[in-house]
């Protein structure tokens, strides 16, 4: 809206010293709009505080001395991107030891495998025989004892090999955690450790934030916060750009002691430009309705410290009257609270309207000069 008052007033300023044949190829039919009451959302405006979804303090998950810093406060880091490394030699070595005992218990388990095979082919043969009555009952237990026992061993085989698989596991994990990955795309704003600093289980390494994900938090007093939760609609304004629109309302079901107020958070759209956490903003609430005179922003023109509209009579003609605002509607057009009553007609244009206006006074008084001689 800044840039729209400087930008209308220059160019006015330029456009009105121009000669009356540049004037002359502005000239037609303004665009005229009629004021009418509206029936509007009934805003209450309070103050918020701008903080990221995604900040965390990234720990260490493994010990050992820190080797490599690859980012500092300020710095831009992607997700899945190292920002600092761990002396890994001991990782490393537990790795290819639980590696080395998956292999052995492996083998172990493909020997007890073959005993298993060996045992029912065997037992199988036994039962034959004994069924036939050639063999004594005590061969036959002790053929059935020994398969028994092969399987035991093979089972035991197969806990050993999933434990050592589980250690292996373990020790990539800890190989891994030499390296410590960004878990989403943000901006370090601290560096808790040094270049060549032992770390242990949980010593905090960096802290960060994500700049594409913002929410507010503001709170709501008593008395406005039943219209809130009813309406469920939330707004963000900054500076004088048109307002935010939330995604949705998070209402935390308790009051502040103190203050007899609710916190409310507001979830913003994804890569909202001109957020920064810690920034103050207002928020806007809708608590019901309302009857007000509503303009487009486009038809405001400002003059130093005068906010005006170019008012058009019956006969067509412009004339600049001043007007009292008031805050901006949701959709960003503008409240009238003094200087314009229903049924009024205005110029969309106020530049336009400006040089309609200049052409026709310069129009009388030529048409004066002529008379006069």
């Amino acid at each position: 809206m800044k840039m729209n008052k400087f930008f209308t007033m220059g160019l006015f300023f330029l456009l009105s010293t121009t000669t009356n044949t540049v004037l002359a190829t502005h000239t037609g039919n303004l665009e005229t709009i009629q004021v009418h009451k509206e029936t509007l959302p009934q805003l209450q405006f309070l103050d918020g505080k701008v903080e990221a979804v995604n900040k965390s303090t990234i720990s260490a998950q493994t010990s050992g001395v820190v080797t490599k810093l690859f980012y500092d406060v300020d710095d831009y880091v992607k997700k899945g991107k190292v920002l600092a490394q761990i002396k890994s030699k001991n990782q490393r070595s537990s790795l290819q030891q639980a590696k080395a005992k998956e292999q052995e218990a492996i083998a172990a388990l493909a020997r007890a495998e073959a005993k298993l095979k060996e045992a029912k082919a065997e037992f199988e043969r036994v039962k034959k025989v004994y069924d036939k009555r050639l063999i004594s009952r005590a061969i036959y237990d002790k053929t059935f004892a020994v398969l028994e026992s092969a399987k035991a061993a093979r089972a035991a085989a197969q806990a050993s090999v999933k434990a050592a698989k589980a250690n292996v596991e373990k020790a990539g994990e800890q190989l891994a955690y030499t390296e410590i990955v960004a878990p989403y795309s943000g901006i370090v704003t601290a560096r808790h450790i040094e270049l060549g600093e032992a770390v242990n289980i949980g010593t905090p390494i960096m802290t960060g934030i994500s700049l594409s994900k913002m929410r507010v938090i503001t709170n709501v007093p008593q008395r406005l916060i039943k219209a809130v939760r009813k309406n469920k609609k939330g707004y963000v304004f900054l500076d004088d750009n048109k307002p935010i629109e939330a995604k949705s309302l998070t209402f935390f079901p308790y009051a502040d002691d103190a203050s007899n107020t609710f916190k409310v958070r507001l979830e913003l759209p994804e890569l909202e430009e001109n957020l920064f956490p810690g920034i103050y903003v207002k928020v806007a609430f809708e608590v019901g309705s309302l009857t007000k005179t509503m303009v487009p922003e486009r038809a405001v023109a400002y003059r130093g410290e005068v906010t005006a509209v170019y008012v058009v009579d019956d006969k067509g003609m412009p004339s600049l009257r001043q007007v009292r605002l008031g805050r901006p509607s949701v959709d960003g057009r503008l409240q009238i609270l003094a200087g314009l009553e229903e049924g009024e007609t205005i110029a969309t244009d106020p530049i336009h309207a400006a040089l309609y206006l200049k052409q026709h006074r310069t129009l009388q008084q030529s048409n004066k000069g002529e008379a006069h001689e």
